[in-house]
């Protein structure tokens, strides 16, 4: 702080200082056979790097970028060329999907640029050449383990009732404005892995979790994990998942994260990594304490472990009604009198390290629909459509709230496309001095209405719910905006002068 204001506001410091998000000049050029179908994708992108390297800076526009390129399509040939180049400008780093709302973009922006040429209906040539049967090894190194694009995409079109689009253009068109709607069809990569892929890649760490359950006496469960919650719900989450695993009351189960100290060493929250790697490595020590447990009710039970069951907090003999609770598996586990202990060690105590073998992959279809004043250049969002696949939902208050809130995906995905440009003298003193000056999108600008369907994959079950809505967003609201301009490459962002010179006919 004190370095800004040595130097003017602190938030102009940050203009100048801190990361920034992408800076990338792209060529996409995208083959197809006389019927449409998808046969080659060639990519030349130039990555801004800024004036030195900072942390993930290299890895955004290569392995988080070029691995995406596939999207939801089955494009048998995929090229892509990445060059970094060193500028007198502020580092770039990871910030909103990292690779993820770049690869997007340019994905759906030439499929859309394809659909014109054809004259094809954008969402029947999306469906076309959607990927239908998985497993499904890409050609750019990643393997979809599962979807269904299709689903979402019917969803999206309902919701945002792309029928009665062609009344909304005709009233538009009657008081002088242009109408547009565009569609943004995404594949997101959550839950970065396997720790050896990214050692080949040049990591210098693992990529696994760590979570350790230690059951107390009394049957309270208390949770230690590598994960970080600092806003995310995982305090709910995690014990939502435990409680309902060991048939518990949720109020039972505490979480613990943060405390060094305290916690097994564990790699933190990043990636949307943290439900389907954090929580599953949570998942296996919980299987660990289910196991011992069927041990000790098997002595309890005079029974053979075999024939112990676990279902709703209960340990039974199979095809008998004899049983205990967890909670008196818990008091035998520390006050062993009546305890099996030439076999195992007294207390219910686990731990386990998850490092999962795939990514997950969350996906959806988002439909923008925009209204454009041709004498101003303003671009004003009048419907925004989103359909995301998170897989099974554990607590759907909490992806409410993350998926609907319009920041802080909506917010940038916006902004970024429409009103924000960091623009650069040769000297590199930027012309924005602070926040005052930068443009920003009002909450109130975006409407949405998602909707969710659940598919399982991992063995969580949960895809992922990634930050928000900045790389779908992107390419359905930009393509409708040159649309109703009049332009197919009115540059980004599409600010209103852009959006006029367009409709105008001036350069």
């Amino acid at each position: 702080m004190s370095a800004g204001r040595s130097s003017g506001p602190p938030s102009a410091a940050s203009f100048l200082t801190d990361a920034h998000g992408r800076d990338h000049h792209t060529k996409v050029e995208l083959a197809m056979d006389a019927q449409g179908n998808f046969l080659a994708m060639r990519v030349d992108t130039i990555a801004n790097m800024g004036a030195y390297l900072s942390t993930f800076a290299s890895s955004v526009p290569t392995i988080l970028y070029a691995t995406l390129l596939a999207g939801q399509y089955k494009t048998p040939a995929i090229y892509c060329n990445v060059k970094a180049v060193f500028t007198t400008t502020a580092p770039v780093d990871a910030y909103r999907g990292a690779g993820r709302p770049e690869a997007t973009y340019v994905v759906e922006r030439i499929v859309e640029q394809a659909a014109r040429d054809l004259k094809r209906d954008p969402a029947e040539l999306r469906r076309q050449n959607f990927i239908t049967e998985f497993p499904y090894a890409t050609p750019v190194g990643l393997t979809y383990d599962i979807g269904d694009y299709a689903a979402h995409l019917d969803k999206a079109i309902q919701l945002a009732d792309v029928a009665g689009f062609a009344a909304r253009k005709a009233a538009s068109a009657a008081k002088g404005l242009k109408r547009g709607l565009g569609y943004s069809c995404y594949i997101e990569a959550c839950g970065p892995a396997p720790s050896n892929i990214a050692g080949a890649l040049g990591a210098r760490a693992g990529l696994f979790e760590a979570g350790e359950v230690r059951v107390h006496p009394t049957g309270s469960v208390t949770v230690f994990t590598g994960s970080h919650s600092h806003g995310q719900g995982h305090e709910t989450t995690f014990a939502q998942v435990v409680a309902g695993r060991l048939g518990i009351p949720v109020e039972s189960v505490e979480i613990v994260h943060g405390d060094t100290g305290r916690i097994p060493f564990g790699m933190g929250t990043y990636g949307s990594r943290s439900l389907s790697v954090g929580g599953t490595a949570i998942m296996k020590a919980v299987d660990k304490i289910v196991a011992k447990g069927k041990k000790i009710a098997a002595h309890l039970l005079e029974a053979s472990d075999t024939d112990i069951e676990f279902d709703n907090g209960e340990f039974k003999v199979k095809g008998t009604d004899r049983k205990v609770p967890f909670g008196q598996i818990a008091l035998t586990a520390y006050v062993p009198h009546n305890y099996p202990l030439d076999k195992l060690e007294p207390g219910l105590n686990e731990n386990a390290f998850y490092d999962p073998t795939n990514f997950t992959y969350p996906s959806g279809t988002y439909v923008c629909e925009v209204e454009v004043d041709p004498e101003t250049g303003k671009v004003r969002v009048d419907r925004f459509t989103a359909v995301d696949d998170f897989g099974n939902i554990v607590n759907p208050m909490i992806v409410e709230g993350r998926a609907r809130r319009p920041r802080p995906g909506s917010g940038p995905g916006d902004a970024r496309r429409l009103c924000v440009r960091c623009r650069i003298r040769p000297a590199a003193d930027r012309h924005l001095h602070g926040l005052h000056d930068a443009a920003r999108r009002r909450p109130a600008e975006l409407r949405g209405r998602p909707h969710r369907h659940a598919l399982h994959a991992q063995p969580a079950g949960r895809e992922g719910l990634r930050r928000g809505r900045c790389d779908r967003l992107a390419a359905g609201l930009h393509q409708r905006a040159d649309r109703c301009a009049g332009r197919q490459d009115v540059a980004m962002p599409a600010t209103p002068e852009r959006v006029w010179r367009a409709a105008h006919g001036i350069a």
